[in-house]
Order: C-alpha cells, then structure tokens, then sequence
C-alpha cells in the first residue's frame, strides 16, 4: 500500500518541480533581483566617497558631489520601485479627485515644479479615482521623466473624454524607438532599465487601459489612456 502511495507521488511531485522550473522567477522575484543588482554600484560608489571625506584635500568638494548625486540617484530608484509595486491598492471607497492625485504624484516624483508645465482640464480634475495604481503611473511618468530627461522641460495634460481619462507627458529629446521597446517588454527589466516604463504598461493594462507613444517635432509624447471610472 505505501509502495503504490509512494509511486502515485512522486510522479505528481516531479512535474510540479518541472513546471516551478520552467516557468522561472515571479515577477517579484525579477524585480527584487534587478533592484539588487542595479543598487550594487552605487552603494559601492556613495561608501568609497564617504570613506574619503575624512581626508582634507582639494577633492573633498568632488567627494560630497559624487555623494549627493548617488544618494539622490538611490532615493529616485527607491521611489520607482515603490511606484512599481505589483499590488492594486485601492484608495478610499469615495476616491479622492483626480487634480489631487496629480499634485501628490508631482511631489513623489522628485520632479522639479519649475521644470513642468501643467495642463489639467476641469472634467479630469474632477474625476474620482478609487484606485491607487492610477497615482503609480502617474509617479512613474514623471520620475523617468526627470531621471532620463536631462532637465529638458516636461508638459503633463490631464484630460477627459469619452469615457476615458487620458494622462499625456510630453518631453523633447527623448528617444522614442527605446521607449517604445521599454513599453512591450513582457517582464521586469533584468538592469532596472525601463523600469517605469515596464510598470506604467503593465499597470494600464490592468485598468483596462492603453498606452500610445507619439514622436514630433523632436518632442516625445506618452498618453496613459484609461476608462473613467
């Protein structure tokens, strides 16, 4: 009896194991490993330069630059990575008014407010969002847009129509066949890059949404398209 357990077993338990192998790493797992990996260099960078500021020199100066700019470059990934999380968190039952998801999401984003031009259309604004993933998208647009857009300025147009709320970022300069590969990646970039971007397709999706990338006149626009409701 146990010898007849124990065959009927293990089969099952050798195709469970396949399958735990074939399908490789959740979408967690990828994105905790590609934090790991892409947080490596700069926490290396930022403790040799503190270890350094005890020396008097002419290099200090240098020293506490390279420090700030790798500790302002962690707490930016921090903040997309937060942006990026895979749970659907739900704002309260009565959601909060869309014009005050963008100005939370503004001051997330690490974006300077000199830097953006802001466009929100009365019918947007006053859209309830219950929906906390619509804020993550948000984040996530205008934090690549200050980490990758080398201080080029950036439009953001919150409008409505349709039945659909639309969320436009508009930047020049920005590389549009690159951004475009970075939006139909099916996983979590392994190096972090397109990160945001991997996040903000995936997250539209699941909202029933889209995301459509236009080029002209040297300027990139990315339009989040998602039903309004």
């Amino acid at each position: 009896m146990k010898a007849s357990l124990t065959r009927g077993f293990l089969p099952r338990l050798r195709r469970k194991l396949t399958r735990g192998r074939d399908a490789g790493p959740s979408t967690d797992d990828a994105l905790v490993r590609a934090m790991c990996h892409d947080m490596r260099g700069s926490l290396t960078c930022l403790e040799s330069a503190l270890h350094q500021l005890d020396v008097a020199g002419p290099s200090r100066v240098d020293l506490l630059s390279m420090a700030r700019a790798q500790a302002a470059h962690l707490a930016s990934m921090l903040r997309t990575a937060d942006a990026a999380r895979t749970a659907s968190g739900q704002d309260p039952p009565a959601g909060r008014p869309l014009r005050d998801v963008v100005a939370t999401s503004l001051a997330a984003s690490g974006l300077p407010r000199r830097q953006l031009t802001l466009h929100v259309a009365d019918c947007a604004g006053d859209v309830l969002v219950g929906d906390a993933r619509l804020q993550r998208i948000l984040v996530n647009l205008l934090e690549n847009a200050h980490r990758h857009g080398c201080g080029e300025p950036v439009e953001l147009a919150v409008t409505c129509h349709g039945g659909w709320v639309e969320l436009a970022v508009t930047q020049p300069g920005v590389a549009a066949a690159v951004v475009a590969g970075h939006l139909t990646t099916a996983r979590p970039p392994a190096d972090l890059t397109g990160l945001g971007l991997w996040s903000v397709q995936r997250q539209a999706h699941e909202l029933g949404g889209r995301v459509v990338c236009e080029d002209a006149d040297g300027a990139l626009t990315l339009r989040v398209q998602v039903p309004d409701r």
